[in-house]
């Protein structure tokens, strides 16, 4: 099925809850996200209508939709600027986007639709104005092989850095990146 991959507008705060709901309930999101189903389902609506409003600007969540479907999936990019710390309180070295949120409907995996979505992400991050993005990342939790493919096949490779994994320390995250392509 051909999907449109778009941003998500923030009159669309029930799908994107919805569509993180079913993410935080797939076998993979212990190791896969920061937040647990019960943290989000927990949250009043004014939650969800603040955080789809935060997805201008500096951070963007992409969807992919088809006319009378549910939405098949979602990536977030946001941009880290150089001096300001990261999700593990670490100062950021350079200006660069951050991948966050990836997630795919099980019956949509296998099929592209995270490289459409990743491509749109990445397309973005590369436009924006100021100065230049030099790289994009991701942190994969090490017990995540089939995500590490995954990224590994649209261009992420690891850099090196492990990081302590945020719900539980005695796990790690692996970080990987994609360098800005030349002429961008």
């Amino acid at each position: 099925m051909d999907h449109v991959i778009r941003p998500v507008r923030p009159d669309e705060w029930r799908q994107a809850k919805e569509l993180r709901l079913l993410g935080l309930q797939d076998p993979a999101a212990p190791v896969a996200f920061l937040e647990t189903y019960e943290q989000c389902l927990a949250q009043p609506d004014s939650f969800w209508r603040q955080r789809v409003a935060e997805r201008a600007g500096l951070v963007r969540q992409f969807i992919a939709e088809a006319p009378g479907e549910s939405w098949a999936g979602s990536v977030t990019v946001l941009v880290e600027e150089a001096g300001s710390l990261d999700f593990m309180d670490t100062v950021i070295q350079q200006r660069q986007g951050h991948v966050v949120g990836v997630f795919v409907r099980p019956e949509h995996r296998g099929t592209g639709l995270l490289g459409e979505l990743m491509t749109a992400g990445l397309d973005w991050a590369w436009s924006l104005n100021g100065p230049p993005l030099e790289r994009v990342r991701l942190c994969v939790h090490e017990e995540n092989p089939r995500a590490r493919a995954a990224y590994r096949k649209l261009g992420f490779t690891p850099t090196g850095l492990v990081l302590p994994f945020a719900m539980d320390d005695s796990a790690k995250e692996l970080e990987m990146a994609v360098g800005r392509p030349a002429g961008r």
